[in-house]
């Protein structure tokens, strides 16, 4: 018989990293806004779970980067982490900014007709139990909008995880480096695209996964001569900071 075909292919070339890349706090609702005033409409953001597992917005396993907390943010219970300041940090326009649940970064994008590239960034330890967290809660979440949503990892029990609970949502594997076996893991998981350090990319990598069907994507491009490099190249998906630099609506890059 032959095999189910692939999900829809969710994302457009270009996905702010984290919301708004520096102009705003990373992976908060203001960033979000920011992003989407700068005409984004696809946006990369991480996704752990508190103590209680409610799925919410942070990158770092530790408060201390970008609160005035301190200690492992999955440690806490999200009636503490909801009433946590996450803006302050970056300037005092944002003081007070929350740390947002995916709930309502799920309506935001929703109501607003944006895709989402959801990074499941689980606290050490906790991989397999934060996929399947946030799988069924993606599952929930976008039950009625399944083809405007990625979900991503580096790591493989993450994606496992989720695979498990939310197997109709498109999943990519994220690579920091070309490891032994990242090929066939991709493939195992069923993954759609894999996401690499912008460095590792070049026109055979992406001949390899186009090759084996899959997508390939980048981050963190900021240079717009490297983002040429890629788009030249045919790459699938751009993650930038430069949110303000690049225009999103257009097939080529603009110094």
């Amino acid at each position: 018989m032959p095999s189910d075909p692939p999900p829809p292919w969710p994302l457009p070339l270009w996905i702010a990293h984290r919301g708004a890349g520096k102009l705003a706090p990373e992976n908060t609702l203001a960033a979000f806004r920011v992003g989407a005033s700068h005409g984004w409409r696809a946006f990369e953001c991480d996704v752990k779970l508190s103590a209680d597992d409610v799925p919410f917005l942070l990158h770092d396993t530790l408060l201390d980067r970008t609160t005035p907390e301190r200690g492992v943010a999955g440690e806490r219970p999200w009636s503490e982490l909801s009433r946590i300041d996450a803006g302050g940090w970056h300037t005092r326009a944002y003081a007070g900014e929350p740390l947002p649940s995916l709930d309502a970064v799920a309506r935001y994008v929703q109501r607003n007709g944006f895709a989402l590239n959801v990074e499941i960034k689980p606290t050490p330890g906790f991989e397999h139990t934060t996929g399947v967290a946030v799988g069924a809660a993606c599952a929930r979440l976008w039950r009625d909008a399944p083809a405007s949503l990625l979900l991503s990892s580096f790591r493989p029990e993450a994606l496992q995880g989720a695979r498990e609970t939310a197997p109709a949502i498109p999943r990519a594997l994220l690579v920091d480096t070309l490891w032994p076996g990242w090929f066939e893991m991709a493939q195992s998981l069923a993954c759609v695209a894999v996401v690499t350090n912008c460095k590792l990319m070049d026109a055979a990598l992406i001949s390899r996964l186009h090759g084996a069907g899959l997508r390939a994507l980048c981050y963190t491009v900021n240079d717009p001569a490297e983002a040429r490099r890629l788009v030249a190249l045919g790459i699938d998906g751009i993650i930038t900071d430069a949110v303000d630099r690049f225009s999103p609506g257009l097939a080529g890059v603009n110094d």
